[in-house]
C-alpha cells in the first residue's frame, strides 16, 4: 500500500527542494498538510498534483 502522507524531510528528498522551501510551498497553499501528534505530514496527492502543474 502507498503512503498517503510524508514528513516534510521525505517531501523535500522527493521535490529535490530544502526544507525551507517545502515550508513555503505549504505557507502559500501549494502543499496540504495533516498534523498528527506532534507532526505535520504532507498529503501525497498534494505533492502529485503541484508536480502535475509543473508540466
Amino acid at each position: 500500500m502507498e503512503p498517503l502522507l510524508v514528513s516534510i524531510i521525505e517531501t523535500a528528498n522527493t521535490l529535490n527542494l530544502g526544507r525551507t522551501s517545502v515550508y513555503a510551498l505549504i505557507n502559500e497553499g501549494k502543499l496540504e498538510t495533516r498534523k498528527m501528534g506532534r507532526r505535520r505530514l504532507v498529503t501525497v496527492a498534494s505533492i502529485r498534483r503541484l508536480v502535475g502543474e509543473q508540466d
